[in-house]
C-alpha cells in the first residue's frame, strides 16, 4: 500500500517543532530536519523552503543561537542551540499545543 503525502503542517508548529528538536543539544539545519522526521515516525518532512525562514525567524527573535561548525561530513554548517529566552518559549507554545490539540480531539469525539 502506497504511503499518503505528508501531511500540511498547521501554522506556526514548525516553530514548535524546531524547539523541541534542539532541546536535544546543538543541530545543524538538516539534522533539524531529520529529527522532526525521526520524530514524527517518518511522516513529517520538513523542506528546506520553510525550515530556514523558521530558523532565521527564530534566531531573530533570540529563541535559538547559531554558531558555525564542522558537520559530520567535514563540511561548514551552521549549528542552532535553544537559548533561555527559547526555553520559555518552548514551554509557552507547547502549552498551547497540548490545549488546541486536546480541544480538536474532543470536538472530533463528539459523534452527531
Amino acid at each position: 500500500m502506497a504511503k499518503s503525502p505528508a501531511p500540511a503542517l498547521l501554522q506556526g508548529t514548525l516553530d514548535l517543532l524546531i524547539l523541541h528538536a534542539l532541546q536535544r543539544g546543538s543541530l545543524h539545519g538538516y539534522a533539524i530536519a531529520q529529527t522532526i522526521h525521526l520524530l514524527s515516525d517518518e511522516v513529517l518532512r520538513v523542506e528546506e523552503g520553510s525550515l530556514y525562514p523558521a530558523l532565521y525567524r527564530l534566531e531573530l527573535d533570540g529563541a535559538i543561537a547559531a554558531t558555525w561548525g564542522l558537520s559530520e561530513n567535514n563540511r561548514k554548517a551552521k549549528y542552532y542551540e535553544l537559548t533561555r529566552h527559547g526555553r520559555r518559549v518552548l514551554a509557552a507554545q507547547h502549552d498551547t499545543w497540548t490545549r488546541l490539540s486536546m480541544a480538536v480531539g474532543r470536538v472530533l469525539a463528539n459523534q452527531p
